[in-house]
């Protein structure tokens, strides 16, 4: 995998987020264990809160990975 410079940015910054204490610094595979679990966890917490909140709350916790999206749609009665 190669580290751009961004990527590199986010992998200390999700580091320092998992890190016990300031002097803890966790091995890379816990900190990518880490992100990856929340991403699962966040996108099935949206998915269950969907029948408990209104679209409008939900949307407020959508990140630029996972985000919960409603679309609307008009329908002919006539067909």
């Amino acid at each position: 995998m190669k580290l751009t410079d961004e990527r590199q940015r986010k992998l200390e910054s999700t580091s320092a987020i998992v890190a016990e204490d300031d002097l803890d610094d966790p091995p890379m595979s816990v900190v990518i264990d880490a992100a990856l679990e929340n991403l699962i966890e966040h996108e099935q917490n949206l998915d269950d809160t969907r029948g408990e909140l209104p679209p409008e709350t939900i949307q407020r916790f959508n990140t630029s990975v996972v985000g919960l999206r409603y679309r609307t749609s008009i329908e002919s009665r006539y067909r």
